[in-house]
């Protein structure tokens, strides 16, 4: 049994341990038509489509509860991959919130992002609806109006915020999605998870994280854990590599060295959670 497997194995006797409120759900759930329809819509950029065998949108979404009437804020969208979807899912019908990087911030990558990112929805008629607004883990907590979300998503955003500011930075951003949302409103998060065994010290350079340590953090932050889902799962993704998860694709940290061997991996191994709002 490989490294990768033990870890879905770890993950699952977790969430059975977690509370008897949280249930497990596989990858056969069905996609709302809405969803699917934006999914599959030809306006999405053919380099970011080619990630959804990876990043599963439809179900991942689906899972989450995503409809086109509901307020829906993004953590950190980056280059817009989520946006192209969510935002002319619940477009004309909910709002789509985008948690950028703070415009005062001093860090050139975050500029260049946010810059782009403006560029990208002020060019596309998809986008005009988008609210853009600030996030930073300790700084800039105003992701949308307190108790205006349904849902908070973030994607593959944990592991930033601890390499960068410790527990201090995630609960800080779990607690700003909790103030964002309605009372019982859900809170979805995708992360490259790091298995149970490993030390917690692994965390601050792999890029992966530990889902029991996302569970008690959301839970710090008055959230319940309701349900997880191997969604975005990968057996084969030991969490073990020379330059943690960016080893692995999209990234491919160590060039040629290897590739073919990191593309047969694929993408990292993703816990995929759904929290309710206390």
């Amino acid at each position: 049994m490989n490294l990768g497997m033990k870890s879905l194995i770890a993950a699952a006797v977790f969430t059975t341990l977690v509370g008897c409120n949280a249930t497990e759900s596989n990858s056969s759930q069905a996609v709302p038509s809405a969803i699917a329809k934006a999914v599959a819509s030809d306006n999405r950029a053919e380099k970011n489509r080619a990630r959804d065998q990876y990043r599963h949108p439809s179900e991942t979404l689906a899972f989450f509860g995503i409809e086109p009437s509901m307020t829906v804020v993004e953590i950190a969208p980056g280059g817009g991959w989520y946006s192209e979807i969510l935002a002319p899912l619940v477009k004309g019908q909910g709002t789509y919130y985008a948690a950028h990087f703070p415009a005062d911030s001093d860090v050139g990558y975050y500029q260049r992002s946010l810059k782009g990112y403006k560029e990208k929805v002020a060019t596309n008629p998809d986008y005009s609806e988008v609210k853009i607004t600030e996030f930073a883990p300790v700084t800039h907590s105003n992701i949308a109006p307190q108790g205006s979300a349904d849902v908070v998503l973030t994607f593959r955003n944990v592991h930033n915020w601890y390499m960068g500011k410790g527990d201090e930075g995630v609960l800080s951003a779990f607690n700003a999605f909790n103030k964002a949302l309605k009372p019982g409103g859900i809170l979805g998060v995708v992360e490259h998870r790091l298995p149970e065994h490993r030390q917690l010290e692994d965390q601050k350079s792999s890029g992966y994280m530990k889902q029991s340590y996302v569970v008690d953090i959301a839970k710090q932050a008055g959230f319940e854990l309701v349900a997880s889902s191997d969604i975005n799962a990968n057996p084969l993704d030991s969490a073990n590599h020379p330059k943690g998860v960016w080893t692995l694709p999209p990234r491919l940290a160590l060039g040629d060295e290897k590739a073919a061997q990191y593309k047969a991996i694929g993408e990292s191994d993703r816990m995929t959670l759904k929290f309710k709002k206390l």
